[in-house]
């Protein structure tokens, strides 16, 4: 795979409104791999009933890494999936967000209906949780968004219903604490800021809800756009929500009054890959689809791109590794695999690749202080990498 600061034509590529008709028909034919059951670690209350459609698959051999070459620099062929687990029903949807991983070091992976709690350190399956449906409906609804409180004692949960409204989970006591005011459309992302849990839906609403108070919500903000993505900056004084028209809008602290946003920019396609910088407060990392393909970094208090590089391929997830000070974004369609970014800013440069995924890595996720890289596929798969190496083997 080539980088480039300008896309070459290529009259053999497949459009992307073809490619994923070939593929939702390719996929509807396959069957999700079959092995030995995981094992659990303890015995679960009825909110966690264990199932055997989670199974371990055997170990993947050490991945081949494809060479790349941005600037005449050589991607180093590192990075080897340690553990490969199956993830039947996982919805190929571009815009869910279904994999989190908690400061516990528990992994929650959403699949159709269900969220299946995942612990890392001992890889096991403690179980799975079932939100309910709304009274007088029988049928629960397929979970569109989790994400984790950042203390990882609670999971919120979205569903693609606005009336099965975003539920708060209490993963140590196992039960269903509260449900929040709902949405009137798809619950497409969550994020919190202490005990503040904001939620996106795909009307482009953002609800603010304190779930200590009788009446959980405290504002409300509405863009134009439908929303993809949604994120409070790591100090809470930035909340930052994606377009599917590419607009990527940043909000102050204040969420009660009538705010607008600070500072808007724009790609040529959705914003669905986003995240925060740990380390620098004003900036945040963006992906394009299949029509862009450029990552890019933004600083929001100039409201301009300070770098950028072209993939050639769908962006469709990343995230930030605090330890290594690297970035790593998950590709669909051509190569299907994960980049591992070092960032000399502006400058972006690919240090390594991670195949193994047969179709495109819709979710990433990262243990920063274990070193491992989690990323859920539409191939059905969730792979663990390992990132603890030494930095000497990537010079």
């Amino acid at each position: 795979m080539r980088f480039t600061n300008k896309r070459e034509p290529d009259t053999n590529v497949t459009s992307y409104k073809r490619f994923r008709t070939w593929l939702s028909h390719k996929h509807s034919r396959e069957s999700p791999a079959v092995s030995t059951p995981l094992s659990t670690g303890r015995r679960c209350g009825p909110n966690f009933e264990l199932d055997d459609v989670v199974q371990r698959l055997e170990l993947d051999s050490p991945s081949r890494c494809h060479a790349a070459a941005q600037r005449g620099h050589q991607a180093s062929p590192l990075g080897n999936s340690t553990l490969k687990l199956a993830a039947p029903s996982l919805v190929n949807d571009y815009y869910t967000h279904l994999l989190d991983y908690s400061c516990n070091g528990i992994l929650a992976l959403a699949l159709d209906s269900s969220v299946y709690i995942w612990n890392s350190e001992t890889r096991s399956l403690l179980g799975r949780l079932d939100p309910s449906p709304e009274p007088g409906r029988k049928r629960r609804q397929t979970v569109s968004c989790v994400r984790w409180s950042g203390d990882g004692h609670v999971l919120s949960i979205g569903t693609r219903r606005g009336e099965v409204q975003v539920q708060l989970w209490d993963v140590e006591r196992r039960q269903n604490v509260k449900t929040l005011p709902s949405h009137l459309s798809v619950v497409r992302a969550l994020s919190w800021k202490q005990q503040l849990l904001s939620s996106g839906s795909t009307l482009g609403h953002i609800h603010h809800n304190d779930p200590r108070a009788p009446s959980p919500l405290v504002g409300t903000v509405i863009q134009q756009e439908g929303l993809c993505s949604l994120q409070w900056s790591p100090g809470g004084e930035w909340l930052a929500s994606g377009s599917a028209d590419g607009l990527l809008h940043i909000w102050d602290r204040d969420v009660t009054g009538s705010p607008r946003p600070v500072a808007t920019m724009k790609q040529p396609s959705a914003v669905k890959a986003m995240g925060w910088c740990p380390w620098k407060s004003n900036v945040i990392a963006t992906g394009g689809g299949w029509k862009d393909g450029q990552l890019r970094i933004w600083d929001i208090e100039s409201a301009t791109c300070v770098g950028s590089a072209d993939t050639n391929s769908q962006i469709c997830s990343l995230g930030w590794a605090e330890a290594t000070r690297r970035l790593v974004t998950g590709h669909g369609h051509p190569h299907h695999n994960a980049i591992c970014w070092d960032l000399e800013f502006p400058l972006l440069r690919p240090a390594f690749h991670l195949t193994g995924h047969s179709r495109r890595i819709l979710h990433v996720a990262l243990n920063n202080d274990a070193g491992q890289l989690f990323t859920a596929g539409a191939d059905q798969c969730l792979h663990m990498w390992d990132m603890s190496f030494p930095q000497s083997l990537l010079s």
